[in-house]
């Protein structure tokens, strides 16, 4: 296990409750490390950069010395024109850890090394992490198949432990992980952290909507769907969101440009698609984060008794 020292003592469960869109917010992070995980949000959830550089302040003032770290996550792929804008208010605020996503983290690892930041590649292959890794990234965040949102196709009992034998920096792993039993058996298989997103969705303090949020209760493994016809790139999502929307069952088999443009262009698009990962069994009631990750740390200690 390879998880800083000065990150590890500050956790009550190795976790991170990850970047989602539009669904992390500035009270979802200061929730999130209140109650003893990181905390973070996707840079694409401020609408505009004004909101970007105030949400980062916000945190940024809340946060004691000794809470466990937050994190910003940005996205870097070609299509997505306004990266470059969110680098420059992220090396104001210097975040303690920075999570990129859908493309390589080359262009910012020497940046945020530069003030003392981590970063952490999102990746869904093999083949991604390997490359991501010799860009010298602290962390990889491995999107296993059942994950919410854009997904991967390998299992994680079969990814993790690929990626241990290849990387000695930190690894997260996600996908369908929204348990404290399950963040155990993610341990177990070589991650440091485990990657909680859609157990966290229901909770009080996120940006979901009422109806996304029942929608999640209601749901479990079988109601997800994967496809690649929204975004370009295949994602997990509410079956039942899908088609009030308007999608059909043939359309969802088609496969979308990648174009991920602004954000204030982009959030009418996906406003009433709701993603989940196949753990959304897991999700029972709308409770405040806290009150989840005390469940789950009551779980993990059980698990680690049992095991």
């Amino acid at each position: 296990m390879s998880l800083p020292p000065h990150i590890a003592e500050r956790l009550r469960l190795p976790a991170i409750a990850a970047p989602m869109f539009l669904v992390s917010g500035v009270d979802m992070v200061l929730a999130a490390c209140k109650a003893g995980i990181i905390g973070s949000f996707p840079a694409n959830n401020a609408r505009t950069l004004d909101d970007f550089d105030a949400w980062m302040g916000q945190i940024a003032r809340s946060l004691p010395a000794d809470a466990p770290p937050w994190a910003i996550n940005i996205m870097v792929h070609r299509s997505y024109s306004r990266w470059e804008e969110e680098l420059e208010l992220v090396l104001k605020h210097r975040p303690p850890i920075v999570i990129t996503a859908l493309g390589s983290p080359v262009a910012v690892v020497e940046a945020i090394h530069g003030y003392g930041g981590l970063v952490y590649a999102d990746v869904n292959s093999l083949t991604y992490a390997q490359k991501a890794a010799k860009t010298g990234v602290d962390g990889l965040i491995l999107v296993a198949s059942g994950a919410g949102g854009h997904t991967g196709p390998i299992s994680g009992f079969a990814f993790a432990p690929a990626v241990r034998e290849v990387f000695d920096g930190t690894i997260v792993l996600g996908g369908g992980i929204g348990s404290g039993r399950a963040v155990r058996a993610a341990q177990m298989l070589g991650a440091d952290l485990a990657y909680l997103g859609t157990r966290l969705i229901a909770c009080e303090e996120s940006l979901a909507v009422p109806g996304y949020k029942q929608m999640l209760v209601d749901s479990t493994a079988e109601d997800i769907v994967t496809s690649a016809a929204l975004t370009g790139i295949p994602a997990n999502w509410l079956k039942a969101s899908l088609l009030a929307a308007g999608h059909d069952a043939e359309g969802l088999k088609t496969k979308a440009e990648i174009n991920l443009g602004r954000p204030e262009d982009s959030a009418k698009r996906w406003r009433d698609v709701w993603a989940a990962g196949q753990g959304v069994g897991e999700v029972r009631a709308v409770e405040p984060l806290g009150v989840i990750v005390e469940a789950l740390v009551r779980d993990y200690a059980e698990a680690g008794r049992t095991g």
